[in-house]
């Protein structure tokens, strides 16, 4: 008879870290209460937004070396954990020029700590990681798979919920995570008065199309080469449409001399880029600092921000603080501390220091690159975009230890969790939250988190080809041209006004979460059903589900579910960047959220136990075998490593 039945929608890493934290937490304190684990996930487990069957040209924006789906010293993976690099290594990928492929005669090079994997490695990773931690569950833990979607979740007056399924099958849960990841936004009116102008027009101009999402990317097989395709977005989403669009089609890059010639196939649409400000994302600087380095904090830590919020508290009984007045200048001097460190080989007095006028004026530039600019003309404009980019690729070849641009531009990886600390749980007034959601943010992921370096060298070698064109200065605009049956990207700069025309317009970015916009039937009726509400800053809403510090859902009376948890992208408001991965050897919270969620699981089904004694007999209680049970630790588990058997599949390891 089942004593607990748990549900976790959604089986991607988030989901992988709500199982693995079962397991820490029951290994380390077992309990004799059956319990049934229901997982809702139409793919396979583990992948999320990284399947396994996605093109090889698709690659992950942060080394191998550095991914991990493992806390430090964990039952599962030992003291060093298994990285991505770690495990694609003894499943024998080895790397052929820039493909990865296993292999069991030792041909190819070795996998180095600097190499950027595909995406669909991620997935068969995150997989193979699922399948481990399934085993390692004890045995009165049982897994069930359910390959459909839930449509909707009803509160039960006696605890719990119905969990409804999109076949119409119901059953009930004690307990629900919701893991879903990354979602899709309901049409905007934008979205709608495009798709309808591209089937009304279709007519004039047979390759005229709306692409709202560029996913799943094989959805621009259908594209025609004789289209000129134009990308709204520059971040990493569309380095995925680029590279689908030529090296999906057929076309290859060519070394020469540390910089590259594409050699095209003819296959290949003309592509045009524009965004908002129209400012390339920066290359990923070479890593200098192993795994687990990073920048050490001197004045924008955790304990600064801190002692900001009580300052505040003190001034106006609020903790809440102003990030361009209180948070960025303490940034911006780290960044310039950063920058001299490595720029005079030493690192300077942090009693004495102040940013010099260069100093502030290099970080200025770093965050702000068009402040002071002015383009009297597109091509002027067109010469700064490249002159930007050529400048960038140089000092990401020099490293983030020895480039103070890209040790400065690190500044803002390192220490996110001051910045978390800082913004979190509408740690900022409101109208400032604004400013950091809609400004800030997009700038920390332009100079901080952006793609491997080789793409931005591909990027200078398609246009250089005239594949790749840049299409919108600041401020252009999208219109629509009845008669030619086209998009317009019209610019206006200085005196000229310039229009670039497109067949097809591809927005190349990823959907921010929002319960007020979220697509999904099952947010839809949790919403109506006052299950969850949007998370708020006083009026301003940054996105996100509203939770709790211990991460349970708030429903639309104010009052937090006992029974339901909310981890990742579906929190990205009342959380910031919850959608890394954990790197290896560190604490990170992607873990610690997971950790916190399991515990109170696992404090209320205790309190289940407590009028009955615990059942002493659980010694054995990791033995058994199979997707119902569990293995045996390993006796003297040392490392992740050491865990890994060459003989095993490369395609399915399972230990």
């Amino acid at each position: 008879m089942e004593h607990a039945r748990i549900t976790i929608i959604g089986m991607g890493p988030r989901g992988l870290s709500i199982l693995e934290r079962m397991v820490e937490l029951l290994h380390a304190s077992p309990m004799s209460l059956d319990i049934k684990v229901d997982i809702v996930e139409p793919g396979e487990c583990g992948q999320g937004s990284h399947p396994s069957h996605q093109p090889d040209h698709l690659l992950t924006n942060t080394v191998a070396s550095q991914v991990s789906l493992f806390a430090q010293d964990s039952v599962v993976a030992g003291n060093e954990g298994i990285s991505l690099t770690q495990w694609a290594r003894l499943a024998g990928y080895r790397r052929f020029g820039n493909r990865f492929f296993p292999v069991k005669d030792g041909a190819g090079d070795e996998i180095s700590d600097h190499d950027h994997l595909p995406r669909n490695m991620l997935g068969e990773y995150l997989t193979w990681a699922f399948d481990r931690i399934v085993r390692f569950l004890p045995k009165n833990v049982r897994i069930e798979h359910h390959r459909r979607r839930v449509v909707d979740l009803i509160e039960l007056k006696n605890a719990g919920f119905t969990v409804c399924l999109d076949t119409g099958y119901q059953y009930r849960a004690d307990y629900v995570f919701i893991t879903t990841g990354h979602g899709t936004r309901a049409p905007t009116e934008s979205d709608i008065a495009f798709d309808a102008f591209s089937r009304s027009a279709g007519a004039k101009n047979p390759s005229l199309h709306f692409y709202s999402s560029p996913y799943p990317i094989h959805c621009l097989g259908t594209i025609p080469a004789a289209a000129t395709v134009a990308l709204q977005g520059l971040g990493l989403t569309a380095y995925d449409v680029i590279s689908a669009l030529t090296t999906g089609r057929g076309g290859q890059f060519v070394e020469d001399k540390g910089s590259f010639r594409y050699l095209p196939t003819g296959r290949e649409p003309k592509i045009l880029l524009f965004s908002r400000n129209c400012l390339p994302f920066a290359a990923r600087g070479v890593n200098q600092k192993g795994i687990a380095g990073r920048h050490q904090a001197r004045f924008f830590t955790v304990d600064a921000v801190k002692a900001l919020q009580a300052r505040a508290v003190a001034r106006t009984g609020s903790h809440q603080l102003e990030f361009v007045g209180e948070v960025l200048p303490l940034i911006e001097k780290e960044m310039a501390y950063a920058y001299r460190a490595v720029l005079t080989g030493s690192d300077p007095e942090v009693a004495s220091f102040q940013p010099t006028t260069e100093e502030r004026h290099a970080i200025s530039r770093l965050l702000s690159p068009l402040k002071g600019e002015s383009f009297p003309s597109f091509e002027n404009f067109r010469n700064f975009f490249r002159r930007l980019v050529e400048a960038d690729l140089a000092e990401a070849h020099k490293g983030n230890l020895t480039s103070p641009v890209k040790a400065a531009a690190d500044v803002l990886r390192d220490t996110r969790e001051a910045l978390r600390t800082a913004v979190e749980f509408a740690g900022l007034i409101p109208s400032s939250h604004k400013v950091y959601v809609e400004d800030f943010v997009a700038t920390t992921n332009r100079i901080s988190f952006g793609p491997p370096r080789r793409r931005n060298a591909e990027l200078l070698a398609l246009m250089d080809a005239g594949v790749l064109d840049i299409a919108g200065g600041p401020g252009n605009q999208v219109v629509t041209d009845g008669g030619r049956g086209q998009f317009c990207i019209v610019n206006q700069l200085g005196e000229e006004q310039v229009m670039h025309v497109a067949d097809v317009l591809v927005i190349a970015r990823l959907d921010p979460y929002s319960p007020e916009t979220d697509s999904s039937t099952l947010t839809t009726n949790m919403v109506r059903r006052g299950i969850v509400r949007p998370h708020l800053n006083g009026n301003y809403h940054p996105g996100g589900l509203d939770i709790n510090q211990g991460m349970q859902v708030i429903g639309g009376s104010g009052k937090p579910h006992a029974n339901l948890w909310a981890i990742g992208f579906p929190v990205e408001g009342p959380h910031f960047y919850t959608h890394a991965l954990p790197r290896p050897l560190m604490n990170s919270r992607f873990t610690q959220d997971a950790h916190r969620c399991v515990a109170q699981l696992l404090a209320s089904l205790r309190e289940r136990l407590r009028p009955a004694r615990e059942d002493e007999r659980l010694a054995g209680a990791f033995g058994g075998d199979g997707i119902a049970g569990g293995t045996k630790v390993p006796a003297g588990l040392e490392t992740g490593v050491a865990l890994l058997h060459r003989a095993d599949s490369a395609r399915n390891l399972s230990v």
